[in-house]
């Protein structure tokens, strides 16, 4: 069921529009409003799938209702309707992100092309926020101590700016959790966030996959291929494992990060760029500095702002809340019964030493929700930790 509200200030053109609307689709629940004024109080109480707005309208025109509307973060779209047309009115309606601009009296076939069009937009907007909360909830800090403290507030420091970040730490401490935090408090966070693991590709092959290439450009390479950079333009590019990419892969980093442009594989063409770059390592690159194998050139640039991880034998008052947080995620994933800690399990919990840190955690819960009593006991937790 799609809900659609008409702001007209003529009654017979909202009469006409609304026939037309229920004779496409019988399902549509059509309100309408006789005023800009009118038309915006019901758009702030109510959720639509589209707007149909006349521009030339008393107490609020429909340009005033589209750009309140947008302000308040309304994605609902609107189709614009003028009898008064005129190119510079239809510009400054798609500036203010209307969908379409339609004249009165208008064609029928164009005005339900415009509107189906628009419906699916909606859909696809709607799945594609449903997705972003998912990916956020799977992306959530937990914690309450003083380090994880200082770590959420440097994050909220850093997110809106354009900095560079480089993200140190141990193994399982959370490295990515760090990075896809800072997308999405960024004003990047409706763009793509790609992630790349430069230990996962072999080192042939790495450049191509960062910066893409022509066909033809080497064995197997049968079609041009966009690289990570270019898939990531207006958004975010994560480089997991940077002190795992090869010196000849790191001076085209660098290159790219100094210019802001790129070279695919196989061409001498450059391609402009706009893309923000965090990255993460569990190596100590001062020491791959001394040794050779990093580029203290690639460092300054990439450690503009540099953040620690820290491990989590540093926050032992989180496992409670974390271990809470995992048996929730598990249960939902998996189907299963949520289940308790005794309070002696937790204990135990609290003086495991954690060597993998909150990935190694987060695999002991998960083994204990399957295997585990219910309330999970310090026997349990004896049999499914490993030694």
């Amino acid at each position: 069921m799609s809900k659609i509200l008409i702001i007209e200030d003529e009654e017979p053109i909202r009469r006409v529009l609304k026939r037309i609307l229920t004779e496409e689709n019988a399902d549509f629940v059509i309100d309408e409003a006789p005023d800009g004024k009118k038309g915006l109080s019901l758009i702030q109480k109510g959720e639509y799938c589209l707007v149909l707005c006349d521009i030339k309208m008393p107490l609020l025109d429909g340009l005033e209702v589209l750009e309140a509307s947008k302000k308040k973060l309304i994605s609902t779209p609107f189709i614009m309707l003028t009898g008064h047309g005129n190119v510079e009115t239809a510009v400054e309606a798609m500036r203010l992100g209307a969908y379409d601009f339609i004249l009165k009296p208008p064609d029928l076939n164009r005005l339900l092309i415009s509107v189906r069009n628009a419906l699916k937009t909606k859909d696809l907007v709607q799945e594609n926020v449903q997705l972003k909360k998912k990916i956020a909830k799977n992306y959530q800090m937990i914690g309450q101590s003083k380090v994880i403290k200082q770590l959420e507030n440097l994050i909220k420091k850093v997110a809106p700016t354009q900095a560079r970040v480089l993200i140190t730490g141990p193994n399982g401490t959370g490295k990515e959790l760090v990075a896809h935090q800072i997308h999405q408090r960024s004003d990047r966070s409706n763009q793509t966030m790609i992630e790349v693991n430069c230990a996962a590709i072999p080192s042939q092959l790495i450049e191509s996959e960062l910066f893409g290439h022509l066909k033809g450009a080497f064995t197997s390479s049968n079609k041009d291929r966009k690289g990570k950079f270019e898939s990531a333009n207006n958004g975010t590019l994560f480089l997991d494992e940077i002190g795992d990419l090869s010196l000849s892969a790191q001076a085209k980093v660098l290159r790219a990060l100094q210019e802001n442009k790129i070279q695919r594989v196989g061409s001498d063409k450059d391609i402009n760029v706009d893309v923000r770059v965090l990255a993460a390592t569990n190596k100590d690159l001062k020491k791959e500095i001394a040794e050779g194998n990093f580029r203290e050139d690639l460092y300054h640039r990439l450690a503009v702002i540099l953040i620690e991880v820290p491990p989590l034998t540093d926050r032992k008052e989180d496992i409670p809340l974390l271990c809470n947080h995992f048996i929730k995620q598990i249960a939902e994933k998996d189907g299963v019964s949520v289940k308790t800690f005794q309070p002696s399990a937790l204990k135990m919990l609290n003086e495991y030493p954690w060597t993998g840190n909150i990935r190694e955690l987060r695999n002991v819960v998960e083994r204990l929700m399957i295997l585990g009593d219910n309330p999970i006991s310090k026997t349990n937790i004896q049999q499914y930790t490993s030694k």
